[in-house]
């Protein structure tokens, strides 16, 4: 116990640190939000992946998928890492970077209002946002219930508000330049820890080849008729294993939150570098971690009576203190770096996009740092209070809400977004229907799931369909839709001209 607390008060301390010291970088607006877009590759390369890989991968997906795939969810990893990762930072770094700065946009819905000079895509796309990224921040406490209980039999709620508190005193200290540096820092956390679990987990089961045996030895009718399909190539079921590729992979493109970090990077030569060092992250952390969870049957774990969640805190529960608070702190890395990210992206998103120009007509550079500094306290206390009430009552709508979050983002914005930075074609018009149809069709499917179709209830699947059908919706749209004058595109697209 005493190892474990040391470690934490320790890996607390540096957090706080940081963000008294980041404090100079966050005296405006540009700072605060974007760090004066002049973060390096490496700092924004961790940024990327701490904020897409939390609790919800290494507790929640990791658990589930491994259980349902087996040692196939490996490849939910690998495409994390070569659609959500590499290809991201090919198609969006540098265009998204480019163009943002020419429009002088700091939030993605900033961007599509000036984009289509439209104040109506601007306060749509912020209500988006706003509405699904509080119920997504409120799931990134979920990992963290069961793994606190095992090593400090502490009560979730305090868990919650202490996460809460530390996170929200360096977000509001030092902005999107703390954000990153502890990214950076929580990132180097999780790659040393999601190895050296790897390593214990195989170890105690005999070894890799003595573990994929006993794996391949595993049978459940419910799951499949086929022998050792849990430890085959492509698992029980590769059409679901295909949409959660598909939706935790190509998802990233659209989540406001993931898109902003190219907003901040310094210059084109950084991206290239970013690039190669947020795959290779990606590849150790969500590979490791989907591979981890892939052994989670040779466990005895009633999922019925447990739940997914108690799957990878059962495959840690019997190794040493030290690897126990290694694991502990990981979790609280991966679960911190993303509720900043989300945070941050929400309170600056209501602020600039919101209230500003809309509400409040004129506002200064200090009060606009001020009011986002509120709102990142006012958005903690919303998520730690909607994780409590969901732990303490087990509110279904709430756990529903989280599932579909990832679905509507990524639905509404995913489309538009590539083909604004790609095609002078695209229409207000389109970005518009494109928004109504991907935050609509998941909302649909958690309020009437029966009424859909087989393969669309599971909202997983649901929300790849949103993405997929967003790519054909926006140009379909925007062929019989009246154009953006020829100046606005030619004022847009001149930035790549440079």
């Amino acid at each position: 116990m005493a190892i474990k607390i040391i470690m934490l008060v320790i890996f607390f301390g540096v957090m706080i640190g940081v963000g008294v010291y980041c404090r100079k970088h966050a005296t405006d607006v540009n700072g605060f939000v974007l760090g004066g877009r002049n973060v390096g590759p490496w700092l924004t390369a961790f940024a990327y992946g701490t904020s897409y890989f939390s609790a919800v991968i290494f507790i929640g997906y990791a658990g589930q998928f491994g259980w349902k795939f087996g040692l196939a969810s490996t490849w939910i990893g690998l495409g994390n890492a070569f659609i959500g990762s590499l290809l991201a930072w090919n198609v969006l770094g540098r265009r998204t970077r480019t163009m943002s700065q020419h429009l002088e946009s700091k939030t993605m819905p900033e961007f599509f209002g000036v984009r289509f000079d439209s104040k109506m895509l601007k306060i749509l796309a912020s209500l988006i946002v706003f509405v699904f990224l509080i119920p997504y921040t409120a799931s990134l406490y979920n990992g963290l219930s069961r793994l606190f209980g095992m090593a400090f039999h502490l009560d979730y709620t305090v868990c919650i508000v202490v996460m809460a508190v530390l996170t929200g005193i360096y977000v509001i200290a030092g902005g999107y330049m703390a954000t990153a540096i502890n990214d950076f820092i929580q990132g180097c956390i999780m790659i040393i820890g999601i190895i050296a679990v790897i390593a214990s987990v195989l170890k105690s089961n005999g070894g890799f080849m003595q573990a994929i045996d006993a794996l391949a030895r595993v049978e459940d009718a419910q799951a499949t008729s086929t022998p050792g399909a849990f430890a085959s190539f492509f698992g029980p079921d590769p059409f679901g294993l295909l949409c959660v590729v598909i939706l935790t992979s190509l998802g990233t493109w659209g989540l406001p939150q993931m898109v902003q970090k190219f907003y901040a990077i310094k210059d084109e030569k950084s991206i290239g570098k970013g690039t190669l060092i947020s795959t290779i992250f990606a590849i150790i952390v969500a590979g490791g971690c989907y591979f981890l969870g892939g052994f989670g049957r040779l466990y005895d774990i009633d999922i019925a009576a447990q739940g997914y969640d108690a799957i990878i805190p059962a495959m840690i529960e019997k190794l040493s203190p030290f690897l126990i608070a290694v694991v502990v702190i990981l979790v609280l890395s991966a679960s911190m770096s993303t509720l900043s990210s989300l945070v941050l992206a929400s309170s600056s998103t209501l602020t600039l996009d919101m209230i500003r120009g809309t509400i409040v007509k004129e506002m200064t550079e200090k009060k606009q740092v001020f009011i986002m500094r509120i709102f990142i306290v006012v958005f903690i206390a919303i998520s730690a209070v909607i994780a409590v009430v969901q732990y303490k009552s087990g509110v279904t709508f709430i756990a529903q809400l989280m599932g579909i979050s990832w679905g509507a983002l990524a639905g509404a914005f995913l489309a538009p977004f590539i083909y604004s930075l790609y095609w002078k074609g695209v229409t207000k018009a389109a970005v518009l229907v494109n928004f109504l149809f991907g935050s609509g069709i998941m909302v649909a499917n958690m309020l009437a799931r029966a009424s859909f179709p087989t393969v669309l209830q599971s909202p997983i699947n649901c929300g790849a369909f949103a993405m997929l059908a967003g790519l054909i919706i926006v140009p379909v749209v925007s062929l019989i839709t009246p154009k953006l004058s020829d100046e606005k595109k030619q004022a847009v697209f001149s930035c790549y001209e440079k």
